[in-house]
């Protein structure tokens, strides 16, 4: 619920008139500004689902929920959002009874609409159906095994920020940000170079529908992808290659493997793989440029990349939250939550949550080194590419630091992408000197 309240009278007729501006419940801060049309708001701790240009500030509503309201029911759509790290945390350990099968929005009926009833893809399967899918697919995604496409990532990179550099700057994410996972996933799923540029629209048109809740959406695009992975399934069986694709097909006869499933793996791959890390890398800039101090002692000391990397998968955390389905009753914090319902993990919240991290847990420290971090998720769902997004980020983060000791973004032209559940921007204007 919103309350008006009244404008101070020590500021009435001083040439300062109202301005709008969010003040949290009980708050008796207040911003003036001059010569501008003012409304003060009083607002109720309350989780409002963000997309585009309102993911400017989440972290205000996730402090407000994790201090006031940590076990938050949403009346409209009757869900429930979990904000401290520990109720996450405990949570993502427990997928039997946080269900993945009815869908990771908190929309309910999701996998109905979807048209998934019968085959579901991989993020949609719990235990045990979950832990054998995994572990055909597993392999290919261990840290060792993705070290070996460093050298083509890092050429790929070093080649599209000389262009900046020439240039003096341009888009960073249409340039570098979003193709670059699209290259990754490409390779991994054994796209031929010759498809690449094909591969790349799908990709752009699955992530834009995906984002709006639905992937299927964009029916066009859905078919021609369905259509071109079945053949690129049968190439495989003919003509093995070193990627996943292959390895299921090969598996398929003795693990009852399905096409279907080898398909639902590959959409996945691609509507889940692609704008995750375009958020990690287009929000971590954007952390640093805000604290010139920790890209300065990065260009100094280079072995801080790690855990520099991690601090900013911590703070960027681009799923800021997916859902659950309770398959039984579960009482957090004194609050009973009912079986059926649908229940958010606040990730990112959970990331900047004091209680965890400590004090300065919402400022970036690149010498800090945080150890479970929720941006993968935790457990048995905990994401099968966060080895190719850690390598990612290193990566670029290296190259940039021997090209631009000195940088700027301009946040005012920048834009975020649509979308609840990833925080990205979609465009980056980049400057450097």
């Amino acid at each position: 619920m919103l309350m008006r309240a009244p404008f101070p009278e020590p500021f009435r007729n001083q040439g300062w008139q109202r301005c709008v501006t969010d003040i949290p419940l009980m708050s008796c801060c207040f911003t003036y500004y001059h010569k501008c049309k003012l409304t003060v708001v009083l607002a109720s701790t309350a989780f409002v689902p963000r997309s585009g240009e309102s993911w400017r500030d989440p972290y205000t509503m996730y402090r407000l929920l994790r201090d006031e309201d940590p076990v938050h029911h949403v009346a409209e759509g009757d869900y429930w959002v979990l904000s401290r790290y520990e109720d996450i945390f405990g949570a993502a350990r427990d997928p039997i009874t946080f269900s993945s099968s009815e869908g990771l929005t908190f929309q309910y009926g999701e996998r109905s609409k979807a048209g998934l009833e019968d085959v579901a893809p991989m993020v949609f399967l719990d235990p045990p159906d979950h832990t054998a899918f995994r572990r055909l697919v597993a392999a290919g995604f261990t840290p060792r095994q993705v070290q070996t496409i460093e050298p083509d990532i890092r050429h790929f990179v070093s080649t599209r920020l000389d262009y900046l550099q020439r240039a003096g700057g341009g888009d960073i994410v249409a340039e570098v940000f979003k193709p670059l996972p699209s290259f990754v996933v490409a390779h991994f799923l054994g796209v031929p170079k010759e498809d690449r540029d094909r591969f790349d629209g799908w990709t752009e048109g699955i992530v834009a529908a995906n984002a709006l809740g639905n992937p299927l959406s964009a029916s066009d695009t859905v078919t021609d992808l369905v259509g071109y992975f079945s053949a690129l399934i049968d190439r495989r069986r003919r003509e093995p290659g070193d990627d996943v694709i292959s390895e299921l097909v090969t598996l398929s006869d003795r693990a009852s493997v399905s096409a279907l499933q080898i398909l639902g793996f590959a959409f996945t791959m691609v509507a889940g793989g692609n704008d995750t890390t375009t958020g990690l890398l287009s929000v971590g800039l954007e952390l640093l440029s805000e604290h010139p101090e920790q890209w300065g002692l990065l260009c100094r000391e280079r072995e801080l990349l790690p855990d520099a990397v991690e601090e900013l998968l911590r703070l960027t955390t681009p799923v800021q939250g997916l859902a659950r389905t309770l398959t039984r009753p579960v009482t957090i914090r004194g609050v009973t939550i009912p079986a059926g319902r649908k229940v958010m993990l606040l990730y990112a919240s959970g990331n900047r949550d004091q209680r965890q991290f400590g004090d300065g847990a919402e400022e970036l420290d690149v010498t800090r080194k945080p150890r479970q971090i929720l941006t993968f998720g935790y457990g048995a769902h905990h994401c099968l590419g966060a080895a190719a997004a850690r390598l990612m980020g290193r990566v670029v983060l290296e190259e940039m630091l021997d090209r631009f000791p000195r940088f700027r973004i301009d946040l005012e032209s920048s834009t975020f992408a649509p979308g609840h559940f990833v925080r990205w921007y979609s465009s980056l204007p980049f400057e450097c000197s």
